[in-house]
This record gives C-alpha cells, sequence and structure tokens, in this order.
C-alpha cells in the first residue's frame, strides 16, 4: 500500500508542494489527503493525521512523519536507489544544508510575499529585509550552480531534494515579478516547467476554496 501525503489546499501551501513534488518527480507512488486550511475544524483533522497538527504529514502504515524536510529524508531512505539527494558527498552535504536553510529561514520574504499558486502575476514593493533575502538566495542558488550543477538545470544538475525545498520560492520569484539575474531566473523557470510542479498548478487553480489572508495586492 502506497503511503499517503496529507496536504493542505494547493493554492497555497508551500510547504505541501515541497514533498508532493518530490514524490511526483521521482515517479515514487503515493495517495494524497487534503486537509483545507485555516477552517475551524482543520486542526482538529490534522491532529488526527499528524503529531503537530499541520501539513505535510507521510502516513507509511504505521509510521507518520510531520515537517516537510523530516518527509524528505524518510523518502530518501526508503528509496535509496532514488538520487533523492546528490550521490556525491560533498554535493549531498551542501544539498542539505541548503534544505535546512530554506527550511529554518528566508522569513521576511515569505511573510512579505505568502504563498498563493494562483496568483496572476503582479510586482509588489519589496522591504529592505525582503531584498536581503533575495540576495542571499541568488547568492546561495549561483554558488550551487558552479560549484555542482554542471550542465544540468538545478542547483546540482538534476533534480533532488534541494531543489523540492526551493520550487515555492520559484513561484514566489514568479507571481511577484521578483527581480532576480537570468540566472536565478532560468533556474526558477526549470522548476516552473517541471511536469509535478505543472499538475500542482493545475489542481490549484480546481480549487474553490480562498484564503484571504493570502490574497495579496
Amino acid at each position: 500500500m502506497p503511503p499517503i501525503l496529507v496536504i493542505g489546499n494547493k493554492a497555497y501551501s508551500s510547504w505541501s508542494l515541497r514533498p508532493w513534488i518530490l514524490l511526483g518527480a521521482f515517479g515514487i507512488p503515493f495517495e494524497e489527503k487534503r486537509v483545507l486550511l485555516y477552517r475551524d475544524d482543520t486542526r482538529k483533522k490534522l491532529l488526527k493525521l499528524s503529531a503537530n497538527g499541520m501539513v505535510p504529514a507521510l502516513i507509511d502504515g504505521d509510521i507518520r512523519i510531520f515537517e516537510s524536510l523530516a518527509i524528505i529524508e524518510y523518502i530518501a531512505e526508503k528509496y535509496p536507489a532514488k538520487a533523492i539527494w546528490p550521490k556525491n558527498k560533498a554535493a549531498r552535504a551542501h544539498a542539505r544544508s541548503l534544505a535546512a536553510e530554506m527550511h529554518a529561514g528566508f522569513s521576511a520574504l515569505r511573510a512579505h510575499c505568502g504563498a498563493n499558486f494562483r496568483r496572476v502575476p503582479k510586482k509588489r514593493e519589496l522591504t529592505p529585509a525582503v531584498e536581503a533575502d533575495i540576495a542571499r538566495l541568488e547568492a546561495a542558488w549561483a554558488h550551487a550552480r558552479k560549484t555542482f550543477g554542471g550542465s544540468g538545470p538545478f542547483l546540482f544538475g538534476k533534480f533532488c531534494a534541494a531543489d523540492a525545498m526551493y520550487a515555492p520560492v520559484a513561484n514566489r520569484i514568479h507571481v511577484y515579478e521578483i527581480p532576480v539575474s537570468k540566472a536565478s531566473r532560468a533556474y526558477a523557470d526549470a522548476l516552473l516547467a517541471m511536469p509535478a510542479y505543472q499538475a500542482w498548478i493545475k489542481d490549484g487553480a480546481k480549487e474553490k476554496w480562498r484564503i484571504e489572508a493570502n490574497e495579496y495586492d
């Protein structure tokens, strides 16, 4: 029986996208269970599925994992034949560092440019703190591409867990028309062109639910 990935609204849940796009990109079978966010019964429903009452969560038989990065690590352990992380030791260590930085950082960007996968692209004035986040983001991407990217379009050449962690940021760059270098935009576009990402966007566009707090001007 395939594992069950518990996710939120596809129009808004950036954390849910991360393991979802990873599973899809590597062709790993799974079932999804969508729980609508920010409703009166949301936390009650999620606490039955996830220890922290949040999305995403992965249910694999009697094993339950919460937090996107922990889910990704579990997937990597369960499917060792798949290059979830780069095979090269140095590249793998750096990929994990970048994934952890994304998990814990870039708070100004996330707060100012909330996740909205069906937002019509439109510029939003950036704060100095957001600009600092973008500068760090571009530096991190450029270093990874130069050091480990080779001829592939992703941070470490081929798509891996680190790219899955940054997929929602690629969407923010697109829908908020955030000015970045050509190299950064090319990387973001490579993520946005992935079939798994496009499938997520298609599903999100069909959702009828709106979360007004995420509908930024």
